[in-house]
């Protein structure tokens, strides 16, 4: 799934992302130490893996988004 990065902390490691219909959703330091990040910042295209549903989801990875 595609997503655009909202918010990051560089000192948590942790943020959120807005969903292409305008949703935020929160991903922690672990999704992004899976990613294999350095920095991120908000405006970047990223991939996300999602578990769960509605109000359950949760990010388990988060990359830059490349073509």
């Amino acid at each position: 799934m595609q997503a655009t990065a909202y918010t990051y902390d560089p000192q948590t490691r942790s943020g959120s992302v807005l969903l292409d219909d305008g949703t935020p959703l929160p991903f922690d330091a672990a999704a992004f130490d899976a990613g294999g990040l350095l920095l991120l910042r908000p405006g970047q295209r990223v991939r996300i893996e999602v578990t769960g549903e509605d109000d359950a989801r949760h990010i388990d990875l988060i990359t830059l988004q490349t073509l």
